[in-house]
């Protein structure tokens, strides 16, 4: 007749069942250590395809923000005189988002999603008070160099030459 079933398989279905869900969920990690910036790839039935898919192109939306603007715009705030939002948008570009009833605030919101299903995205908020720089929300950003390199496709910390 039938024989019950063992306690090590019921053991191993919630392990499978586990399995199968985190492959179902993107992997998500920070870039470098990154609060500011998220990087996500393909997982599971697109990777094992992805030789079968169709091209796909990037698609980028937003303003790129690197570390090395920040850094301008954070050496700027130490003089005596301050920065102005004309400044601002000189060094950063045109905020992706600005509010009507929060006027002070500039949002530059980055998204950049490769054909190949891998997507990296930040966001760096710029706040004024008088007409003038007072704060920059922006958590740790990559430099031109680590961009271009995800650009190029190269391994995170491979070095150019030039």
């Amino acid at each position: 007749m039938d024989e019950p079933a063992s306690p090590t398989a019921s053991a191993v279905k919630p392990a499978e069942a586990a399995a199968q869900n985190t492959q179902a969920k993107p992997a998500e990690t920070a870039i470098a250590g990154a609060s500011g910036v998220t990087k996500t790839g393909p997982t599971g039935v697109q990777r094992f395809l992805g030789i079968l898919t169709p091209y796909r192109i990037d698609i980028q939306q937003g303003n790129f923000v690197s570390r090395e603007m920040v850094t301008q715009l954070k050496e700027g705030m130490q003089r005596k005189e301050a920065i102005t939002p004309e400044q601002v948008r000189f060094v950063l570009g045109t905020p992706l988002l600005t509010d009507i009833f929060h006027a002070n605030r500039w949002d530059y919101v980055f998204r950049l999603k490769k054909g190949s299903g891998e997507v990296i995205s930040s966001r760096v908020t710029v706040f004024f008070k008088d007409n003038r720089l007072v704060s920059i929300d922006s958590g740790i950003l990559p430099t031109e160099q680590e961009y271009l390199a995800f650009i190029a496709g190269a391994a995170p910390g491979a070095t150019t030459s030039k």
